[in-house]
């Protein structure tokens, strides 16, 4: 297997022990193999890592079981990613790099929070000693929203990433945990939303405003967990806060958000000190030869705590 695979558990296997499942004829084909990708890293439920120690740990209907025994992007197998500083660097060629950002780091350097880290600096200073030019940013994601990033390290490779992101071409998929159930479980968000500057917030427009941009998310409903749910969220647009304000307007706001924030919201109970937004999956063509590129982050400690507490907290 040198790709990532997925199964989203069915009725038919629900309460099938985690093992047992993938040691079937058609996922890993032996309880050898399934130690040996337990053992190094290789397989994820639901986004969070799975040791020998979940083994034994019962599957739920809806739940997604990842396995891949090759780092995404690459040929050649890495147990761990590398690291720049704070930063895990999942894949890194002559071109490119796609990273891991942690929450609480920027993900460029912002002229306002001079002195706010970012891991274009981490990055920088990991290219230094190959006398590497410095990275180019080809897109970003919030400071307080952790997941992947990709940065160019020539000028023609980031003019070809940042057209595919012009073009929507890249996958870019977040998994957040919102207040409430969305209704219906699966569909799509469509709204026109204009930057204000000067307050720093994205705000719903009408249709017909010449500043307005169309705004796109189609999601899904990955768990519904007590006054809580877990959803996917896939971008077709790609605008700054974009899921965050989405997720608001509907009454869904992200847990632990603090800027679209208002009205009821100040009664939400559950506590987390930041939104509760993680870039998942980003796939893309590299930039040379056009092949496909795809790459997953696991829910980072903190929003993998904050899933167990409410799965615990069910009655």
């Amino acid at each position: 297997m040198s790709e990532s695979t997925a199964w989203t558990v069915a009725d038919a296997t629900a309460g099938v022990r985690l093992d047992k499942f993938l040691a079937t004829d058609e996922r890993l084909g032996s309880r050898g193999r399934v130690v040996a990708a337990l053992d190094r890293g290789k397989v994820f439920v639901n986004g969070h890592e799975a040791g020998r120690a979940d083994a034994g740990s019962l599957l739920r209907r809806g739940d997604e079981v990842r396995v891949w025994m090759d780092r995404p992007g690459s040929s050649k197998p890495r147990s761990r990613p590398t690291a720049a500083g704070d930063v895990a660097i999942l894949y890194e060629d002559d071109l490119l790099l796609v990273v891991n950002k942690p929450a609480g780091l920027l993900s460029v350097p912002l002229e306002r929070k001079s002195d706010a880290a970012s891991a274009y600096q981490h990055i920088e200073t990991h290219l230094r000693p190959s006398g590497k030019r410095r990275p180019l940013v080809v897109h970003r994601i919030d400071r307080d929203t952790s997941g992947l990033v990709v940065f160019a390290k020539t000028v023609h490779a980031q003019e070809e990433l940042k057209g595919q992101f012009r073009r929507r071409e890249p996958e870019r998929v977040y998994w957040a945990l919102v207040y409430g159930h969305p209704e219906p479980a699966e569909g799509t968000w469509r709204d026109h939303l204009v930057w204000d500057s000067k307050m720093l917030i994205q705000k719903r427009t009408r249709q017909g405003d010449p500043h307005g941009k169309e705004a796109i998310s189609h999601y899904r409903v990955l768990e519904a967990l007590p006054g809580a749910a877990l959803v996917e969220v896939r971008l077709w647009s790609g605008k700054r806060n974009q899921i965050r304000l989405q997720a608001r307007l509907r009454g869904h706001t992200l847990l632990g958000e603090q800027r679209y924030v208002y009205g009821p919201d100040s009664l939400r109970s559950i506590v987390f000190p930041r939104q509760a937004l993680h870039a998942y999956r980003l796939s893309l063509r590299h930039p040379a030869d056009g092949r496909l590129l795809s790459f997953e982050a696991p829910l980072p400690a903190d929003l993998a705590g904050l899933l167990a507490r409410l799965r615990r907290s069910r009655p």
